[in-house]
C-alpha cells in the first residue's frame, strides 16, 4: 500500500505539473510576461480574484488552517482566517494610490515620496517575503512524501520545485494569472469533497465545528487579534499580492480584492474544519496529514493534491513576482527583457530553497514577518500625508527592531498583557503599532509641518 500511495503521490505532482506546462501561455512581450497581459487584454475580474485567492491559499497558509483548526478549534479558524482582511485593506488604498495619486506602482509611490533609500528598505522587505514563500511552500510537499530529513522529502521538495519553475519560466506573470484560475477550480472541487466527507461524520454537522473551541486569550484570541493588526500593514510586503493590484484597471481591482477577502476567508474557515475533525479523534503532527490517512488512501490523495494545487500557485506568482522586483521595480537604468526575468527566477529558485535543508518552522514565515514589517502600516495607511523621507525609516526600522527582539527570543515577558500561547507575539504587534505610528508622525509634526495634504486635487 506504501508504495501505490507514493506513485500516486508522483503522478499527482509530475502528472498536474505537467498539464500546467502545457497550458501555460508562452509570453511574448514585457507587458505579458511581467503584468500578465494575453493579446494585450488585461485580467478581467474572475482571473484576477481567482489568482488572489488561490495565491494566498497556499500550502503553508492551509496547513496551518488544519493546524490551529486541530489545536484552537473554530476559534484558531476565524484567527487564521482574520488575516484575509488584508485584502480589503489592500485594495482599498491600492485603489486611492491610483485614482487620487496617480501611481502606477507601490514603488512609484515610495520613489516619490521618500526616496531612493526608501525604495532599497522596501524591496529588501519583500524580497525576504518571497524567499520565505519558496521554502515555507515546499516544505509542506516535502511532508506528504516522507518525514522531514528523509529522501523522498528532500526528492519531492527539489522535484516539485523544478516543475513548477518550468513553466513559470515560459510565461511569467501570463502563466501565473491563467493557471491560477485552473488551481483555483480545483481546489474548490477538492475542498467540496472533502467537506461532503466530513460534514456528515459530526454529531451536529456544520453546528459542531462552528461551536467547537474556547474564546479565551490562549486559546486562539491571542493570534486573532495579532492578524487583525498585522492586515493594516502585512499586504504591502506581498509582492505576490500588490503586483494583482496594478494589472487591470482601478475599478475591476478594488473589487476583485473585496471579493477576494469574503472567499479567502470562507475557504480557510471550511479548510480548518480537517484540523478540527483531527481534534475529536486526537490525530497528532501535521492535521491534514493525519486526518486524511484515518479516511483512507483516497483521501489522502485528495489532501495531497489540494497541497499541490495550492503551493504551487503560490511559487509560481513568487517567481514572477520577484522577477519583475528585480528587473522593472529595481532596474531603472537599463530596459527589462523576458530573458532576464528567467534569470531572477531561477536565482530565488535556488536561494529559497537552500532553508528546507535547516528545517525551519513554517508558522514563523507569516507571524514573525508580520511583526516585521508593522512599520509599513503608517506608510501605507497615510500615503496622502506629506510625511518626510525620516517618517518612513523611523516607522519601518521600529517594526523592524520589534520582530528582531521577538524572533530572537528576547522579548521582555514583563511585558505580556494575556497568558498562553501568542501572548509575546500579542504585546509584540500592540507595542509595534504604537510605536511605528509615533515613529511616523513624529517627524512630519516636527520637521515637515506641511500647509496642505499632498493630494492632487
Amino acid at each position: 500500500m506504501q508504495w501505490t500511495y507514493l506513485n500516486w503521490q508522483w503522478v499527482l505532482v509530475i502528472g498536474s505539473s505537467l498539464l500546467l506546462l502545457w497550458i501555460a501561455p508562452q509570453a511574448r512581450s514585457i507587458k505579458a510576461f511581467y503584468q500578465g497581459s494575453r493579446n494585450e487584454r488585461a485580467p478581467n475580474f474572475w482571473l484576477l480574484t481567482s489568482s488572489l485567492v488561490i495565491s494566498w491559499l497556499f500550502a503553508k497558509s492551509i496547513t496551518n488552517a488544519a493546524n490551529l483548526g486541530l489545536s484552537y478549534g473554530f476559534v484558531g479558524s476565524v484567527a487564521y482566517a482574520a488575516y484575509y482582511l488584508s485584502f480589503a485593506v489592500a485594495g482599498l488604498i491600492i485603489y486611492r494610490l491610483r485614482t487620487k495619486g496617480g501611481f502606477s506602482s507601490i514603488h512609484t509611490f515610495l520613489r516619490h515620496r521618500y526616496g531612493q533609500n526608501a525604495i532599497l528598505i522596501f524591496s529588501l522587505l519583500i524580497a525576504f517575503r518571497l524567499f520565505n514563500e519558496v521554502w515555507s511552500n515546499t516544505m509542506v510537499i516535502g511532508s506528504y512524501f516522507g518525514e522531514g530529513g528523509s529522501f523522498n522529502y528532500y526528492l519531492a521538495i527539489l522535484v516539485f520545485t523544478g516543475l513548477t519553475l518550468m513553466y513559470s519560466l515560459k510565461g511569467g506573470m501570463s502563466s501565473a494569472i491563467l493557471t491560477d484560475l485552473i488551481q483555483m477550480l480545483f481546489f474548490g472541487i477538492i475542498l467540496a469533497v472533502l467537506l461532503a466527507v466530513l460534514i456528515p461524520k459530526a454529531p451536529a454537522g456544520v453546528l459542531s465545528f462552528v461551536e467547537s473551541g474556547t474564546w479565551s486569550w490562549g486559546t486562539g484570541v491571542n493570534l486573532l487579534v495579532v492578524a487583525l493588526l498585522q492586515s493594516f500593514s502585512y499586504p504591502f510586503h506581498d509582492p505576490v499580492m500588490t503586483d494583482r493590484g496594478f494589472i487591470s484597471d482601478a475599478r475591476t481591482t478594488l473589487s476583485s480584492f473585496l471579493a477576494a477577502a469574503v472567499i479567502g476567508a470562507i475557504c480557510i474557515l471550511l479548510f480548518s474544519f480537517i484540523g478540527i475533525y483531527g481534534s475529536w479523534h486526537e490525530v497528532e503532527g501535521q492535521a491534514a496529514v493525519g486526518v486524511a490517512r484515518l479516511l483512507g488512501l483516497p483521501m489522502l490523495l485528495l489532501v495531497n493534491f489540494i497541497m499541490i494545487t495550492s503551493a504551487a500557485s503560490t511559487l509560481d506568482s513568487t517567481f514572477s513576482s520577484f522577477a519583475k522586483l528585480a528587473q522593472l521595480d529595481l532596474s531603472k537604468q537599463r530596459p527589462a527583457s523576458i530573458k532576464a526575468g528567467r534569470w531572477s527566477m531561477f536565482t530565488i529558485t535556488v536561494v529559497g530553497t537552500l532553508p528546507v535543508f535547516l528545517d525551519p518552522a513554517i508558522l514563523s514565515a507569516t507571524t514573525i514577518s508580520g511583526t516585521m514589517v508593522l512599520g509599513l502600516g503608517p506608510v501605507f495607511l497615510f500615503w496622502y500625508v506629506k510625511a518626510p523621507p525620516l517618517s518612513f525609516h523611523l516607522s519601518v526600522g521600529i517594526g523592524i527592531l520589534i520582530g528582531l527582539l521577538l524572533a530572537s527570543g528576547f522579548y521582555p515577558t514583563n511585558w505580556y498583557l494575556t497568558d498562553g500561547k501568542y501572548a509575546d507575539l500579542l504585546s509584540a504587534n500592540l507595542l509595534g503599532v504604537g510605536l511605528s505610528l509615533l515613529g511616523f508622525f513624529l517627524p512630519y509634526w516636527l520637521i515637515s509641518k506641511p500647509k496642505q495634504h499632498d493630494v492632487p486635487s
